[in-house]
């Protein structure tokens, strides 16, 4: 069980004790992501994670490398649409390491001119590196043309003109206005003293001062049903169809997940018998859901030959209206129901994914679902459930993306469907 405490400076630390295992993981959680960035300010929530593993007041670059390398360690960060986390795992008897370490990355970074260009580069690379990845750089387009007008529409790593742009007072700015206690939530998984938890952090993360909250940038409409086409010399085309999701939050996301999960979310799912094992037509073939605060995104995917490709496109809205038609066989939706809760269960194994799940829960809903609560939640859900998910997902307008050579030139109506 979980327990949630609320520091002096607004600071929420959440944690669960798990007695029976030696590691312990710590997270710090930032509330900032691409979709709390201006259009000029795109980028800078991932500039920032690189930029405070490059030294602090007290440690250099190198220092935090061995900091944690001396311990047996490890220690990493992501940025995502919705936030920015700094985490690391410790065995259990050097916690304070770890809460020192992460601590001095968020409250002590110098963020110097000479690491700012060095690493200004390395985001750029990253940026090239992605262009050149078209099973990626499809799924970017799509949320590109979706979300158009919408903040969740930037890139995470931002476009090349404005980190070419960037300087350290922007990074400083950026840092000031977003990484506040109050717009934080710490999360500790794993064995560690229980009675000392809240004093432990507190003296590491109790002088952090709160600030202002900055003005967000609105959200437009969610979802647009457009497409975007990209010219590449390669030998596949890679497509990406975008329907209107649950967002997060939504008690609907478990019929959604059982829906992804027998139409194209698995090896035997729909899409990938019929497109990869029955016709042969494509190597990768799979589906996907998205959530994010007051949006969703229900995503098919295939990677094919120009040659198959008006095919493909054809099966993929064909297996769509398949379902619509004719429904979900009950050992289909058993089975859909079972792997859902054993990814679920699995899934939770470990010291950092529970870190993970208590601490992006807190962060972005403002609560937490015990294990025993999905999994009851789950159990409710009925084959009608996700027939009206899929009704209300498949049978909308979608947007499409496209990678490819002569990508731009495809028909119109092979996308549409």
């Amino acid at each position: 069980m979980y327990e949630i405490v609320k520091l002096q400076n607004g600071l929420r630390l959440i944690s669960e004790h798990i007695p029976h295992v030696r590691s312990v993981s710590v997270g710090l959680w930032i509330g900032t992501g691409s979709m709390h960035e201006h259009p000029k300010e795109n980028g800078l929530s991932h500039f920032l994670e690189h930029m405070l593993f490059k030294g602090t007041e007290r440690r250099s670059a190198r220092d935090i490398a061995e900091s944690m390398d001396a311990i047996g360690g490890q220690i990493n960060a992501f940025t995502s649409k919705e936030c920015t986390c700094f985490y690391a795992k410790v065995i259990d008897e050097h916690l304070n390491v770890a809460l020192d370490v992460l601590s001095d990355l968020a409250l002590n970074a110098t963020l110097t001119e000479a690491e700012l260009n060095k690493e200004r580069g390395v985001i750029l690379e990253e940026i090239a590196m992605l262009e050149d990845a078209p099973e990626d750089l499809v799924h970017d387009l799509l949320l590109e043309t979706v979300f158009q007008g919408n903040p969740l529409a930037q890139p995470i790593l931002g476009r090349s003109t404005g980190i070419a742009a960037y300087t350290r007072d922007d990074l400083y700015k950026y840092r000031a206005a977003h990484y506040r206690p109050n717009n934080c939530v710490v999360s500790i998984a794993g064995n560690f003293p229980k009675d000392a938890l809240s004093d432990l952090v507190e003296k590491y993360l109790g002088g952090w001062k709160s600030a202002e909250p900055p003005t967000l940038p609105e959200a437009a409409a969610c979802f647009h049903a457009d497409h975007i086409a990209r010219t590449k010399d390669i030998e596949q085309i890679h497509l990406c169809l975008g329907f209107p999701g649950v967002p997060l939050g939504s008690d609907d996301v478990y019929p959604m997940s059982i829906l992804n999960n027998l139409f194209g979310g698995g090896m035997s799912s729909r899409l990938f018998q019929r497109i990869r094992e029955e016709l042969g037509m494509a190597y990768s073939v799979y589906s996907y859901p998205t959530t994010y605060p007051g949006c969703g995104l229900f995503t098919m995917y295939a990677g094919t030959s120009m040659q198959h490709v008006e095919m493909v496109l054809d099966q993929l809205h064909r297996e769509a209206m398949r379902l619509m038609a004719d429904g979900i066989r009950p050992e289909e939706f058993d089975m859909a129901r079972e792997q859902l809760k054993g990814s679920i269960i699995l899934g939770l194994e470990s010291s950092s994914s529970r870190m993970s799940n208590i601490g992006r829960s807190l962060l972005l809903l403002g609560r937490v679902r015990t294990e025993e609560q999905v999994l009851a939640a789950i159990a409710k859900v009925t084959p009608d459930d996700v027939m009206r998910i899929a009704g209300e997902t498949l049978l909308k307008p979608h947007g499409v993306s496209v990678v490819g050579r002569e990508a731009e030139r495809m028909p119109l109506e092979w996308l549409k469907g």
